[in-house]
């Protein structure tokens, strides 16, 4: 590997830490993990492969072999996010009767190497970083494990981002449900102190009328408390 300033590392891998800001873009984040592969180690081309999400490569002559294998469901990516565990190899024509058709395909596109590391935070495995190289060999020991290491804290990275959109997502849930919970509650004292009910009873009017219109307990309640909605004809019986 080249020798890098060591500035040039810390500032890439604090870099792949930044997924927690309001602006973060999945697909942005995955190519810069491949260009910064690229610029860093000794590859020609990089691709990173999520399960859930696709592939993501720094150019088009990646992007078409990895779709290729996803589809063909075959190639070095394929087995390493099964695994978990890197696939290392130098000589891409010795690997024709494991994967013929990736093979033929990498050979197409100009590949003679690819290392495939797997994209995986203690027992989450969500996908894979693929190095591939114009010429045919191993990459040093030190250009692996630094790619092992950039891989890491991007798994890091995605999966915080993850959780916290989840957190965002169950807060927003919990507030709705409050929210709802809160004018219904209001809805039902407006008829209990209209029609003398107890809250059962204005909560069972409430649902009943809502059912036999086909409409919402929530929006009937808000109609009721924004004042829109006549209440009178809940004293009547329902159709």
């Amino acid at each position: 590997m080249t020798s890098k300033p060591a500035e040039e590392l810390a500032e890439t891998l604090v870099e792949l830490t930044d997924t927690l800001s309001p602006g973060f873009d999945l697909d942005d984040f995955l190519r810069l993990l491949a260009n910064h592969c690229v610029r860093l180690l000794d590859v020609d081309a990089a691709g990173v492969f999520l399960i859930d999400h696709g592939v993501v490569a720094t150019n088009e002559r990646v992007a078409l072999l990895e779709i290729s294998a996803q589809r063909e469901a075959e190639g070095p990516w394929q087995d390493c996010t099964r695994s978990g565990e890197q696939i290392t190899v130098p000589h891409l024509t010795e690997e024709l009767e494991r994967w013929p058709r990736y093979v033929a395909e990498a050979r197409k596109a100009g590949f003679a190497a690819v290392h495939t590391l797997p994209l995986r935070r203690r027992a989450a495995l969500i996908g894979s970083l693929t190095l591939l190289r114009n010429e045919p060999g191993e990459l040093e020991k030190s250009d692996l494990r630094l790619a092992q290491a950039m891989a890491d804290v991007a798994t890091i990275g995605i999966l915080g981002a993850r959780a916290l959109r989840r957190e965002k997502a169950l807060s927003e849930q919990l507030q709705h449900a409050l929210d709802t919970r809160v004018i219904v509650e209001q809805a039902k004292g407006v008829l209990a102190e209209r029609y003398g009910l107890n809250t059962t009873a204005a909560f069972a009017t409430l649902r009943s009328y809502a059912r036999s219109h086909n409409t919402k307990v929530i929006e009937l309640a808000s109609s009721i408390v924004d004042g829109e909605f006549n209440t009178d004809v809940l004293r009547e019986p329902a159709p």
